[in-house]
């Protein structure tokens, strides 16, 4: 069998909680891609291969054994949000691998993503049951401490390291997916050789549930003080402006939680 160009076709970097789950499903929609085989806690279900950031000791045959489809001509997956801020080692070795993928980036209001973390590492380690208001204590600085909020939030930073290596980086704004999603799907798939019209009357439907504001995974809403989320604002302030001066992404999701 001929060694495919790439081992993963369409990669998406992120950002955490920005979508990745839903545009994922999106995309396996179409008969011509592929989701790998499920295999936690190795991966994350079928979208996450945490290739860089988990199992890079196993291996690139491993990686690639992973990702093979079982058709040869279909686009592979890997939506991993933790490639974000790989290394430009890791992203050099990740363009030897896949010199032709195309790289997906959606960026998120970097508050609103940095309460929405919190709130799913809540869920995670309390369950929905948890019935307290996010504040300034312990629990809330320990759940800061280990969401990685500066690595993930470092929107331009990441950036600027991809398009070193993949100039044609394409960025997405979560914010529109929830607005236009058709436009940025139907923009999304023309760039990646995919045809709505080639779905089937099942993927059909499932795409239409998707983007008409169909939901794959939503963190619980867990209250926050407004101390705590000013605090998150502070914290991720400098993202927001570097992102409208560096990347011309403009986001009003966090503003309009600090209004409320």
């Amino acid at each position: 069998m001929t060694e495919r160009e790439n081992i993963t076709d369409i990669l998406c970097i992120g950002c955490q909680k920005g979508s990745t789950s839903w545009l994922h499903s999106v995309l396996n929609c179409h008969r011509r891609t592929s989701a790998f085989p499920d295999s936690e806690p190795i991966t994350s279900t079928s979208k996450e291969a945490h290739f860089w950031d988990r199992n890079h000791d196993r291996g690139i045959d491993w990686y690639r054994g992973l990702m093979e489809p079982s058709d040869p001509n279909n686009l592979t997956m890997d939506f991993t949000p933790e490639y974000a801020y790989m290394s430009d080692a890791e992203i050099a070795e990740c363009k030897e691998l896949n010199p032709s993928a195309k790289v997906i980036y959606i960026l998120r209001d970097p508050l609103a993503r940095a309460l929405s973390t919190i709130r799913m590492r809540v869920l995670w380690h309390f369950g929905k049951s948890y019935d307290q208001t996010l504040k300034l204590d312990e629990t809330f600085y320990s759940m800061v401490k280990h969401a990685d909020l500066q690595a993930h939030g470092d929107y331009v930073r990441n950036a600027v390291a991809w398009r070193k290596h993949y100039p044609d980086l394409v960025l997405f704004n979560y914010e529109d997916f929830h607005t236009d999603s058709r436009d940025s799907i139907g923009r999304l798939f023309e760039s990646l050789g995919l045809d709505v019209a080639d779905l089937d009357p099942e993927r059909r439907a499932k795409f239409e549930d998707l983007t008409s504001g169909g939901r794959v995974w939503a963190s619980e809403p867990f209250p926050i003080s407004r101390p705590a989320l000013q605090f998150l604002n502070g914290l991720t302030w400098r993202f927001r402006q570097e992102a409208d001066t560096e990347l011309s992404m403009r986001f009003t999701e966090g503003e309009r939680m600090l209004q409320v």
